[in-house]
């Protein structure tokens, strides 16, 4: 089960919060191959806690979405490169193209736990 984190800058409806969502959880499922339960965490910022240098891909704070996305690890190079292309070709239906940052964190099943103090997957 994939963990997603999404920052946004304060102010976006409950709807747009919904559909960026949305679409992060499509391309995990389609490109990552992800199970279709996940977790999400939708976090909003005031202007200026999300910060990014113009000069570095021409970010624009003020529009910027930071999305990353903590799995279990072993997906080939080829199999993350088209959630990235994804991830940054969907949120067109949103409005924006270019102002999302996206990192994959990957790690090792046994690194989770779901609950009652239990590592599930350790053995």
């Amino acid at each position: 089960m994939p963990l997603a984190r999404i920052d946004l800058i304060q102010g976006k409806s409950a709807e747009y919060r919904r559909t960026v969502g949305d679409i992060v959880y499509e391309a995990m499922v389609e490109a990552l191959k992800a199970p279709k339960t996940t977790v999400s965490s939708h976090r909003e910022h005031p202007i200026g806690a999300l910060v990014a240098d113009e000069n570095y891909l021409a970010f624009d704070a003020l529009k910027m979405h930071l999305i990353q996305l903590t799995l279990n690890a072993g997906r080939t190079v080829e199999q993350r490169k088209p959630s990235t292309r994804r991830g940054r070709r969907s949120p067109c239906r949103l409005g924006f193209v270019r102002d999302v940052f996206i990192n994959l964190i990957e790690v090792q099943k046994e690194n989770w736990s779901f609950g009652n103090g239990i590592a599930q997957y350790a053995e």
